[in-house]
């Protein structure tokens, strides 16, 4: 009998401090959570504050006022823009029509040399006599 009452106190000592263990994990956890959400709430704060600044920068009225403080532009006259017979001549053509292209001759002497026996110069291709 005495036997089945240390087991029995035993098991109860055992079961209240998993119960307790429990409690205060979920105690941390509660707090943690508590936690991240004071965190989110101070992040949203943030951003509501950083939206409004902005929409502050780039608000119409403000940016009118700095372009006419810091950019002195005029309004565009008709007179401003030059007649075509005032554009420069066409410069002259480096290959006359009917000859070949010389970086066309020069990218197909570069495809021979790479379709030679050779890969690198002095690694042979795979399976190719020496």
């Amino acid at each position: 009998m005495r036997m089945i009452h240390l087991l029995v106190i035993g098991a109860l000592i055992f079961g209240a401090a998993y119960v307790y263990r429990i409690k205060m994990d979920s105690i941390a956890r509660t707090e943690r959570v508590l936690r991240l959400h004071a965190e989110i709430r101070e992040q949203r704060d943030a951003i509501a504050v950083l939206r409004s600044e902005w929409a502050k920068l780039e608000a119409p009225l403000r940016l009118q006022g700095l372009v006419e403080r810091h950019l002195p532009l005029k309004l565009i006259t008709a007179t401003q823009y030059d007649p075509l017979k005032n554009l420069p001549e066409r410069p002259p053509r480096l290959v006359k029509p009917g000859e070949p292209d010389p970086i066309g001759a020069m990218i197909g002497t570069i495809e021979a040399a790479a379709d030679s026996d050779n890969v690198t110069g002095s690694v042979p291709k795979p399976g190719a006599k020496r």
